[in-house]
């Protein structure tokens, strides 16, 4: 296959444009490689011998060590300059010095990567042939049998992604904005109403080249389509969001799965904005990705320092916010908010429970990695130091949450409860299911229609008119169904603290608990 055509300059400013119609022996260097020192006076002797009868071409990596080698070896081969490092990616470099040799159509006829002397010797005999010229003069004893070469500048860290991106082809197709050189890159951002409030990262095309690199799917798949502008949102636009949020590029699969979760009819996260009450999408992640990433399901679990944790809720808001609309003040109309609207992700500790961690629950494998999305509120604790008895403690976990929203609010939809190693400890001793505890939690926190009246002392609950047609000592449950009461398993290894989070409007006119399956 011919090798892919180029233009250079050389030092004095001439354009070189490959290829020459005739045979051309391209020369791949830096200044900063001992191996390519070592090879110039070969190219130069290449040059000479038989720079007459076809192109000898040294093509240096960075423009101020390209005029030094030049200068250093009275190289009278042009010197091209490759700074830009274009062509070294568009030939697949990983090694200078590489050696190219090529036919005037372009076609591939040799090449050999750092210094072999026998490449060189084999090298000018088929030249020798090619031009009909005589043998270049060289010292060949004075030269090593071999010596390694160096990293081509083109696979740098950071310059890879770079150069990736601003190829032909790119997955980078977002529209780019450009910054003065003066301006401050972070105070830009937040000129722009880009971030949530606190620094993010810049998303330079480097950057989302390397976190696109975290999955196999296509940049350009519209992941779901973004409320409240309702505007599709691709993988790459997810991928800028992780790079904002400060994702690693292992995060993104996540990230993608929690995106397509909130972006369901069910889940409803237009619903989610524009309601003046509490939630946000609160993200739970099963399965054996979170140890491959690094999330923490144990202490301070829904508490900072994990990165994972952190900044996978974190991309989440921002694609909400940066390519949904979903800003405050605008459509996001909430009273109070809450931390959780910066970030709210954890994973279950389902290896520290005897319970079906929550996936499997709900259909999956449990080789399977999910993630979760609820529309919840901040964690309400609920503390029992003393239960030693697993109905002692699910009467705690009913009493509890009897006062979730408000004590005479009933007919709950989802609540989640998050269930500490020693709970779980406790339930397991007496070999309680997550079923034994949903019906003791509505068993307690039921109460007579007659106690849920509104009266001339709290103007919440229930009408006269609906506790009569109910009939007044009829027992009223907390929530309409105890299936709407999910365990999730998480927390310190020490200390008989759980917690709730609240719930926003269940079923068709809410929101409801969506799960979706991660893919790589």
């Amino acid at each position: 296959m011919p090798l892919p055509p180029f233009s250079l300059p050389a030092l004095d400013g001439s354009p070189h444009q490959f290829p020459t119609g005739r045979h051309a022996l391209l020369c791949f260097v830096k200044e900063d490689c001992p191996t390519c020192v070592l090879s110039m006076p070969l190219i130069q002797a290449g040059a000479a011998a038989f720079g007459d009868s076809m192109d000898v071409w040294c093509i240096g990596q960075d423009d101020a060590g390209n005029r030094r080698l030049a200068a250093a070896f009275a190289l009278t081969a042009p010197m091209l300059d490759d700074s830009a490092l274009h062509v070294s990616y568009r030939y697949d470099l990983d090694t200078v010095p590489t050696i190219i040799l090529a036919a005037g159509d372009g076609e591939e006829l040799e090449r050999f990567i750092g210094f072999g002397k026998a490449d060189w010797q084999a090298l000018f005999q088929r030249l020798i042939s090619v031009t009909l010229s005589p043998a270049p003069v060289v010292d060949w004893p004075a030269y090593p049998e071999s010596r390694p070469g160096c990293g081509s500048r083109s696979v740098e860290p950071g310059i890879a992604e770079r150069l990736q991106a601003e190829m032909e082809g790119s997955p980078v197709r977002a529209r780019r904005i450009d910054v003065g050189e003066s301006d401050d890159i972070f105070e830009f951002m937040f000129d722009q109403g880009l971030t949530d409030g606190l620094p993010v990262i810049p998303p330079t095309p480097e950057r989302v080249v390397r976190m696109l690199a975290g999955t196999k799917r296509d940049p350009q798949e519209v992941v779901g389509v973004v409320p409240p502008n309702l505007a599709p949102v691709t993988v790459e636009k997810v991928a800028i969001n992780a790079v904002m949020a400060g994702c690693k590029p292992e995060y993104l699969p996540v990230v993608l799965a929690a995106v397509e979760a909130i972006t369901t009819e069910q889940f409803n996260m237009h619903g989610v904005l524009a309601t003046t009450h509490f939630p946000t999408p609160v993200i739970i992640v099963n399965g054996p990705i979170r140890d491959r990433i690094g999330m923490n399901y144990r202490m301070n679990v829904l508490g900072q320092g994990n990165r994972a944790n952190a900044t996978i809720g974190r991309a989440v808001q921002l694609v909400v916010r940066n390519v949904g609309g979903g800003r405050p003040g605008a459509v996001d109309r909430a009273a109070l908010g809450q931390p959780g609207k910066y970030t709210f992700c954890f994973p279950e500790f389902e290896e520290r429970s005897n319970w079906e961690p929550l996936h499997v629950e709900r259909g999956f494998d449990r080789a399977d990695s999910t993630v979760t999305v609820y529309a919840g509120g901040a964690p309400n604790g609920i503390i029992d130091q003393l239960s030693r008895g697993a109905k002692s403690l699910a009467t705690s976990y009913g009493l509890a949450l009897a006062t979730a929203g408000h004590p005479k609010a009933y007919g709950h939809g989802e609540i989640v409860v998050i269930v500490p190693p020693e709970h779980v400890d406790t339930f397991a001793k007496d070999g309680w299911t997550k079923d034994q505890i949903r019906e003791r939690i509505q068993e307690v926190s039921a109460r007579p229609a007659r106690e849920l009246i509104r009266d001339e002392f709290c103007a919440e609950g229930m009408t006269p008119q609906q506790a009569g047609r109910i009939g007044l000592e009829t027992m009223v449950p907390k929530f309409r169904d105890p299936k709407n009461i999910t365990f999730v398993v998480a927390g310190g290894e020490a200390g008989k603290f759980a917690a709730y989070l609240g719930g926003w409007v269940s079923g068709p006119m809410g929101s409801q608990m969506t799960t979706v399956r991660i893919r790589e």
